[in-house]
């Protein structure tokens, strides 16, 4: 009952493959690879987002900034 030989896992590897087929199997890992990549990069989004402790609202305004406040322009003639 110890642990299974390189027998029994090619065996079940043979088993898998002919109820899936490859082409499903090869489609299975290409999504779970996708969705790997999709969460480290989500992962890194966030860390990223959170060494910056500032926000765009609450940043120092630049010295060479102009702050300006913008109008409708109206078509009265």
């Amino acid at each position: 009952m110890g642990s299974f030989s390189i027998w029994h896992w090619l065996i079940v590897l043979v088993i898998v493959a002919l109820v899936f087929g490859t082409k499903k199997l090869r489609n299975i890992g290409s999504d779970l690879g996708g969705a790997v990549k999709g969460f480290k990069e989500g992962m890194k989004d966030v860390g990223e987002e959170e060494k910056t402790p500032e926000s765009v609202s609450q940043r120092a305004a630049d010295p060479q900034t102009i702050d300006v406040q913008a109008k409708e322009k109206s078509d009265r003639a």
